[in-house]
């Protein structure tokens, strides 16, 4: 791991992994990762920053995560070991599967009150920040509400996402008060102000959960919601609470992966760190083969999340069954090296998303954060609270309407949900802190990081440089930066191969090395983020 690397490893132009001796953060965003990296320095906890740098994300990539979404935590204290959190929200009480087919529609509408389920994110900020934060919450909502109010400058990836969501805003006429300039996206380098952010996070420090939930603004947002069509009521939001749950692990390259259980997509990034190491057998990621091997181990974990994953589904003696050794071995017999299997999925329900933040801490005491937060697609369902402009999450839309389907819409339940936070322990320490950003693709991502780091002996930053594919159905996508020859191979296995049009995921991990007590930390260059320690 920390073998010293030829001359030309710092001539390749990729950016190369951060170490630090104390404490390290790594956030999809510089102010982010500053504005947790300074409750560090001031004697906070990993908790503190965590959360420090997920509330300045909802300010400067307001598309992908805030207020209005959801929220989910691995945390590893060295005095009581790991707990998972489910911040996430459920549908409104009064809302069935069988009202909307009643209305005409075959799916959840994206775009609609209906897609808006209770957002989770600031219960479980409080409830985490409560139980393993240091300083106190002003101090912790300081950064993102100066910013908030002075305005941030814009980077490339988020305003390259903005740009993309132009005509989704433009139709919403609040979302276009509050996110454009006479009907256009902001530039990069653009300085962009969010007041109404300011407020409600001012009313957080004061009164704490309740400020979203039993409030003012609860009742100016449930009443707009139900002026638009929606079946949301002020019993839905005060009644939300998340939840500690156990997670869910497997055994993979000698350490123990840890994910956020059901009604979360966990489960199906732990059967592909397990198929992927069980059909690669040694071989390399970055081939023609290791993409192919990926491919076909994604269409089964894929089928099986789609099949199975939903809210309370499967329980924990089906998931430990399904990831046995004997489960595993059937499974990656399946795989052939040479050529590509028929699409497996037998639900095609989930809309594509991208858009996720995700932030990793590890503080000087040991403890470690995994925690990731989004509003699902871009800008969420672009419906947003008149006077302070937050984007409302369209969870909903994760929702199936079909009969006898596990992850079927009910009042009361919580959507199956892609965003993942992740950790690798040894031994009951933590190894890596991780997580993937991007809908679909994060149980790849995370089996890739698996593979790379513990399989290849890679460090973050190595692993998180290698070119990426992902095939959820029967298209493989692959990045541009994915060379011809590769392209080719994998075509002549019988991949239907196409050319993605937008970067593949976006991830963050800090590996942690407890006999050296180093931290190295890793963050993607296909977002905006940095890794910051000391």
């Amino acid at each position: 791991m920390f073998e010293l690397k030829p001359d030309p490893w710092f001539e390749d132009g990729r950016k190369k992994a951060v170490y630090a001796g104390e404490a390290m953060i790594v956030s999809p965003n510089p102010q982010a990762a500053m504005a947790g990296y300074d409750m560090l320095r001031a004697g906070g906890s990993a908790m503190d920053a965590a959360i420090a740098a997920m509330a300045m994300t909802s300010v400067v990539e307001a598309s992908q995560a805030g207020p209005g979404g959801d929220c989910f935590a691995l945390v590893h204290d060295p005095r009581g070991g790991l707990r998972a959190y489910n911040g996430s929200g459920a549908a409104p009480s009064a809302l069935s599967a069988d009202y909307l087919l009643a209305q005409g529609f075959a799916e959840v509408p994206r775009v609609s009150p209906h897609s808006v389920t209770i957002p989770g994110a600031v219960e479980a900020w409080c409830r985490l920040h409560a139980d393993y934060g240091r300083l106190e919450r002003a101090r912790v909502f300081a950064p993102a509400i100066e910013a908030a109010e002075a305005g941030v400058v814009l980077h490339p990836r988020i305003v390259r996402d903005w740009h993309a969501a132009l005509p989704d805003l433009r139709a919403q006429p609040l979302a276009a008060r509050h996110f454009l300039k006479d009907g256009a996206a902001p530039p990069l380098g653009a300085r962009w102000r969010l007041p109404g952010y300011a407020a409600l996070f001012r009313e957080i420090v004061r009164e704490g959960a309740t400020a979203f939930y039993e409030s003012a603004f609860a009742e100016r947002l449930v009443g707009q919601l139900r002026a638009l069509g929606g079946l949301h009521s002020l019993e839905d939001f005060a009644g939300h609470r998340g939840e500690y749950v156990e997670p869910v692990t497997t055994q993979a390259h000698g350490q123990t992966f840890a994910e956020c259980p059901p009604n979360g997509q966990g489960a199906a990034a732990l059967i592909l760190i397990r198929l992927l190491e069980a059909a690669l057998k040694g071989g390399s990621l970055d081939s023609a083969l290791g993409h192919h091997i990926l491919a076909e181990a994604s269409k089964i974990a894929f089928a099986l999340r789609d099949d199975l994953i939903a809210d309370g589904n499967p329980d924990a003696a089906s998931l430990d069954a399904l990831l046995s050794d004997a489960s595993i071995a059937r499974l990656s017999a399946g795989i052939l090296p040479d050529r590509a299997a028929r699409r497996l999925r037998a639900r095609d329900y989930v809309p594509h998303h991208k858009d996720t933040s995700y932030v990793s801490v590890v503080d000087r005491d040991g403890l470690t954060v995994s925690l990731i937060s989004s509003i699902y697609t871009d800008f969420g369902s672009t419906l947003c609270e008149a006077e302070t402009g937050v984007i409302l999450q369209n969870r909903g839309a994760g929702f199936a309407l079909a009969e006898g389907h596990p992850n079927r819409l009910a009042g009361g339940r919580r959507p199956m949900h892609t965003i993942i936070p992740a950790m690798a322990l040894k031994g009951g320490q933590p190894m890596l802190s991780f997580g993937v950003t991007g809908g679909h693709y994060q149980p790849v991502g995370h089996a890739v990081l698996a593979q790379a780091i513990f399989g290849e002996q890679m460090d973050p930053q190595e692993a998180l440089n290698l070119p990426r594919s992902q095939c959820q159905d029967s298209v493989l996508m692959v990045e541009a930066v994915l060379g011809e020859a590769q392209r080719r191979d994998l075509a002549a296995r019988g991949h239907e191969v196409a050319v993605s049009g937008h970067p593949l995921g976006g991830g963050h991990a800090i590996r942690i090395d407890h006999e050296r007590g180093v931290l190295v930390g890793g963050s993607d260059s296909r977002r905006d983020g940095l890794v910051i320690g000391y």
